[in-house]
């Protein structure tokens, strides 16, 4: 910086002490604005705790007090929150150790269910656990979750409807088509237990998640297959309708039609 610059630059940095010539009205002092070109009439308030040493002394004698008379409040809310952290980092670092103890008990009864092997499957072998137990003993980690869908499944091929209800409603996915599937295999289960109405209204639900072309027609298609079981013919042509319209170009249509023609005739 040229030397004769160094004035006008000066001139820009206010005095923030109480000199003799502010102390008598003769210099008046403002802070440097953000904008070294924005007009003064812009320019921010003063901050009386950055202008007046006094008064910030006094604030910090306030903050002490308030520490000193509020210590053990303070105390117990930093001893809350690292609970906390401590607790979540525990609590996660658990169920990952969780979830490699479930993938590697559910392993081999995954490949007897994929053997048709469902009794050994759901039971164990002898040699590792069986889809049940890690169903029961893992159910909140991943595979665990995984294992209910498996194990509802089996149930529901070896004719066990109930038990298989019960482990397809313990079972949540973030996939659309795996959460949609078992829905749908939820309303299989209870058509088997004859309860048409509520098998019609989870084909529906599979239906209507995360709606597509590619599987909604046939979950809409046994929807009105079950309200049809069910005495409830106006609801049958409204799920065949959906498929007429809505998928227009889905091989399921030419069944609807079908099926909606000998409900109006």
């Amino acid at each position: 910086m040229a030397a004769a610059e160094i004035p006008s630059v000066m001139s820009k940095i206010p005095y923030s002490g109480k000199s003799q010539q502010a102390l008598q009205g003769k210099q008046v002092t403002q802070p440097v604005p953000v904008d070294p070109l924005a007009p003064a009439e812009n320019l921010p308030a003063e901050n009386p705790l950055l202008e007046d040493p006094d008064a910030l002394a006094a604030r910090l004698v306030e903050t002490e007090d308030f520490v000193r008379s509020n210590r053990n409040l303070l105390l117990g809310i930093l001893a809350v929150v690292v609970l906390a952290v401590v607790g979540g980092f525990g609590f996660y670092t658990w169920r990952n150790q969780q979830d490699s103890k479930a993938q590697s008990s559910m392993f081999r009864a995954v490949n007897n269910w994929e053997a048709d092997s469902l009794s050994k499957a759901l039971k164990g072998d002898g040699k590792a656990p069986g889809l049940v137990t890690v169903a029961n003993e893992y159910g909140n980690s991943k595979a665990g979750n995984l294992a209910n869908f498996y194990a509802g499944v089996a149930s529901l091929k070896k004719g066990d409807y109930k038990a298989a209800l019960d482990y397809l409603e313990d079972f949540s996915s973030e996939d659309y088509l795996v959460q949609s599937r078992a829905y749908s295999l939820m309303g299989d289960a209870q058509l088997e237990l004859n309860k048409t109405k509520e098998a019609a209204d989870l084909y529906a639900k599979a239906a209507d998640h995360n709606a597509n072309e590619y599987f909604s027609p046939a979950y809409l298609l046994k929807e009105g297959t079950a309200r049809e079981l069910a005495k409830d013919n106006e609801g049958a042509v409204k799920a065949y309708d959906r498929i007429i319209n809505e998928y227009p170009t889905a091989q399921e249509v030419a069944e609807a039609r079908q099926y909606k023609a000998k409900l109006e005739n």
